[in-house]
């Protein structure tokens, strides 16, 4: 069972006008399973970092004394900015020296296709300085005519190196930057070099540097000036970036290589993402390093106005109307995808955002119970209902499990007792009986907090678990115990137990200790005895009414007013608000917490907040510019006193914050129309000039985005994921068509039954009328696809990205 679709809730998207096609970030889903033969040869402590390019940002917890790690941790998150590569990093954890780097996998961008959706094995490659770049460069590129005194033609390359943006940090401080312009052919290298510019990430070169190309013949003022061709195919513009060591060797940045023949006669400009040296990274001692096993899943939306998807989105809309079920928009799209699980994650995130997802539930959940033959086996395959309640908890009850297990989680990570009861694995001194009466504590004390929460249960997971019981009850009428174990099969084995099991899944802890696993066995032990009768700890009464509760449809105090909602947390810095004058040095580590009342900071985690903002008096969350403090990933928080700045620890994490902060305060009637893209510093703001601190901004504030705080959903986006998903499956939709037709026109004993044994078919008629127009929606939206395709590519120039 997968979960990771909670582990990045907040979706970032690139704010454009809906009459315009949105080019939405990719999106990656990973599956860090296991490394094997690692170097050095002995037993280690390994972690392993995955990087955009240099910049890390996630990282998994330590496997311990192993030659083989096995890591199992899942990451999900979106791609803010622009990469090149994709790299995990396998490092040999230390205590009183650096962490050693082991080795490395790097996948470029352009070749994640060929990866994505299914486990590899990769070979750790040494990680080499000269590989080790990020970044792109602004060049302007020009071939001149000269004519000069004494009447020759003179052939002139002028190179404007303008800017840098991104370089990677050296040390985890900006760089010192400078770069080298070469024209290069096979009997010259004639090199210049820019300024250093010192601290920045983004440097501002704007310096213009002049080379004579050689010609082949003399040019008389009079003759036609013409390149030799054999000459422009020799020669090429490369510019090298280097961080100024001073004291030390300069490191290596990346480089860029144009050949001059693309420039001809005319004037050039362009973004060139850096590259690797191109004998960087090249050692024959790789197959000694180890190797490193993934699952890989990327995707890349580009997302049409919204009136292109239409008519998609309705027929996927209608889907709990059709009779039968399985000849719906919906649940083909189960039947087509290799992975049901493909289609459930956008399919239940477009009913849950149009209110369409508890009738759907219902119906395929009804399909479901036909073919289950005994009461005990109710809703515990993988079929296409459980999978969708699963997404539907997984969604709507992030907040819901906080309130419940996360106070009792952190109090068993805090101060942790032994539970080990097996006598194999008992350590010397070890007592089986005290550990035993830990554990019986510990799952007592979850377990009462669970059935004590039904209060909390979102509304509606309690109008999904009410049709679910009673479809049970319909189905086994003589078992009085199936309406309780329908509900209990989702909110105990599918919701707790899980969240239990990988409280990290669900950000209730960064991770987990390997004791929970133990816990969650037990405690579903006695769920399973509970409704067979056969629990003597716990009431059973209690149990049963909390099922009860969770399963009812009546009205209720909503969970998200008696308290405030618990939206996101973690580990920044900060900025000092005017209180020193020497404010570049004054940031500080602190403890940041979002709910939906206010935005708080403290000096530790479960620490009494320093500074709180209500969040109605939040007025604009923005990104800040790396030059205001010479410091990448920052952010700044305008309420009613000194802007709050804040730096985040990566791209991924500070694009998360805005987005989370955006949304809760996008309701807020005094939110701010421009605002200042950098600080006040020294007596001006740096972006305008202007002296006065309270003026108006002079850029305008990004565009909305939607209010819900509980339910983050574009559904545009989700019905751009289903449209690629029947594109990708469009020979088994027309084998499907056509498995249809022959039913409907031979009534007789089916032919080759392998056409469609597979499928689902209970009314072919009904289900011939919805593929066809599936096939119908997808050919138009294909046309449209292929148009933006066909304008973005006449569009694009040499070197731009």
């Amino acid at each position: 069972m997968s979960w990771y679709y909670d582990l990045m809730p907040y979706h970032l998207r690139l704010q454009t006008s809906r009459g315009k096609v949105q080019v939405l970030q990719e999106v990656v889903f990973m599956s860090q399973y296991d490394a094997k033969h690692l170097v050095p040869n002995k037993m280690r402590d390994f972690f392993c970092t995955i990087n955009l390019d240099q910049e890390e940002v996630f990282r998994t917890q330590v496997v311990e004394k192993s030659l083989s790690p096995y890591f199992g941790e899942e990451f999900y998150f979106e791609i803010p900015r622009t990469f090149q590569w994709l790299s995990f990093y396998i490092y040999d954890k230390s205590v009183l020296q650096k962490d050693l780097r082991i080795g490395k996998v790097s996948i470029k961008k352009e070749d994640l296709c060929k990866y994505t959706g299914k486990e590899n094995w990769f070979m750790l490659q040494p990680v080499d300085s000269n590989s080790e770049v990020q970044g792109k460069v602004h060049l302007e590129l020009k071939l001149n005519e000269l004519i000069t005194d004494n009447g020759s033609v003179c052939q002139q390359l002028v190179v404007h190196i303008k800017e840098c943006h991104g370089l990677p940090l050296i040390n985890g401080q900006n760089c010192d930057p400078y770069a080298t312009v070469s024209l290069v052919g096979p009997s010259r290298n004639d090199q210049k070099k820019t300024k250093v510019k010192k601290k920045t990430s983004n440097p501002q070169f704007n310096e213009t540097f002049y080379f004579e190309v050689t010609r082949s013949s003399s040019y008389t003022k009079k003759s036609q000036f013409q390149v030799e061709e054999e000459d422009i195919e020799k020669l090429e513009v490369r510019v090298d970036l280097w961080n100024n060591g001073n004291l030390v060797q300069d490191v290596f940045l990346g480089e860029i290589k144009v050949p001059v023949k693309v420039l001809r006669n005319d004037s050039f400009q362009a973004w060139y993402l850096l590259q690797p040296r191109e004998n960087g990274n090249k050692s024959s001692k790789t197959d000694d390093l180890g190797s490193l096993r993934l699952n890989i899943c990327y995707t890349e939306d580009c997302v049409l106005p919204s009136e292109y998807y239409s008519s998609l989105r309705n027929l996927l809309l209608k889907s709990s109307d059709v009779q039968p079920i399985s000849a719906s928009a919906a649940y083909i799209l189960s039947e087509v995808c290799r992975d049901k699980y493909d289609a459930v994650l956008p399919l239940v995130r477009l009913l849950l955002h149009h209110h369409k997802l508890v009738p759907f539930v219902a119906a395929v959940a009804e399909l479901d119970l036909k073919d289950t033959q005994e009461a005990n086996t109710v809703f515990r395959g993988n079929s296409l209902a459980t999978r969708c309640v699963d997404e539907m908890m997984k969604i709507v009850g992030k907040h819901y499990l906080k309130v419940t297990l996360k106070p009792v989680i952190d109090e068993i990570c805090e101060s942790p007792k032994p539970c080990e009861i097996d006598p194999i694995k008992l350590r010397e001194g070890d007592n089986v009986e005290i550990n035993m009466e830990n554990l019986r504590y510990y799952v007592d004390k979850v377990f009462r907090e669970i059935v004590q929460s039904s209060i909390s249960c979102p509304t509606l997971m309690c109008d999904v678990f009410y049709s679910l019981r009673h479809l049970a009850a319909k189905r086994f009428p003589n078992d009085p115990h199936v309406q309780y174990s329908a509900v209990s099969s989702f909110v105990f084995l599918r919701f707790f137990a899980v969240a239990v099991v990988s409280p990290h899944t669900f950000h209730l802890r960064p991770h987990h200790p390997v004791s929970f696993v133990k816990l969650c066995s037990v405690l579903l032990i006695i769920v399973r005895s509970v409704y067979l009768g056969r629990h003597k700890l716990l009431s059973v009464v209690f149990f049963l009414k909390f099922l009860d509760d969770v399963s009812s449809t009546e009205s209720r105090e909503p969970s998200g007013l008696s308290e405030p909602i618990h939206l996101k947390e973690g580990e920044m810095y900060k900025r000092a608000q005017g209180r020193t004058r020497i404010g570049k040095k004054n940031f500080k580590k602190r403890w940041f917490c979002l709910t939906s009342r206010e935005f708080t900071y403290h000096k530790q985690q479960d620490k009494e907040p320093i500074f709180t903002i209500p969040i109605k008096n939040i007025l604009a969350v923005e990104k800040l510019d790396e030059s205001s403090f010479n410091k990448k990933n920052m952010f700044q928080v305008l309420h009613g006193e000194k802007p709050l700045y804040i730096q985040a620890n990566n791209c991924v994490e500070a694009s998360e914050w805005i987005e989370a902060l955006c949304r809760v305060t996008r309701s807020n009637q005094k939110r701010l129309s421009f605002y200042h893209p950098s600080a006040f510093l020294n007596g001006n703001w740096l972006c305008c000039k202007a002296t006065l601190e309270n003026t108006v901004g002079c850029a305008p504030c990004t565009a909305d985005v939607p209010a819900d705080t509980h339910i983050e959903i574009d559904g545009d986006r989700e019905t751009e994921r289903i449209y690629s998903l029947f594109t990708i499956n469009m020979s088994k939709l027309q084998k499907l068509e056509e498995a249809c037709g022959s039913i409907a026109v031979y009534q007789g004993p089916r032919k080759e039954p392998d056409d469609y044994s597979n499928f689902t078919i209970e009314d072919s008629v009904a289900t011939f009328h919805t593929l066809k127009q599936i096939i119908d929606i997808v050919e138009k939206l294909n046309e449209s696809h292929e148009k933006y395709r066909k304008k973005r590519s006449s569009s694009a120039k040499y070197g731009s990205e």
